[in-house]
């Protein structure tokens, strides 16, 4: 079967989607991926999380 032809209009589509835990994270990206501003106080807690948690920190916030 073949691909349909792509809509010039549209973004190209990625050829493989990526979960939270599959690619390497830091703090900076734990706290953006909950949604709020980044700040010292916020990026320590990251930081923490991940030590505590591993991957299983960011794939709370992302599929």
């Amino acid at each position: 079967m073949k691909d349909a032809p792509e809509d010039k209009n549209q973004p190209p589509r990625p050829q493989r989607l990526y979960s939270g835990g599959e690619r390497p994270f830091d703090p900076e990206d734990l706290v953006m991926a909950t949604g709020a501003d980044v700040t010292p106080e916020r990026l320590e807690r990251a930081k923490r999380m991940i030590e505590e948690k591993g991957a299983a920190a960011i794939e709370a916030y992302l599929p």
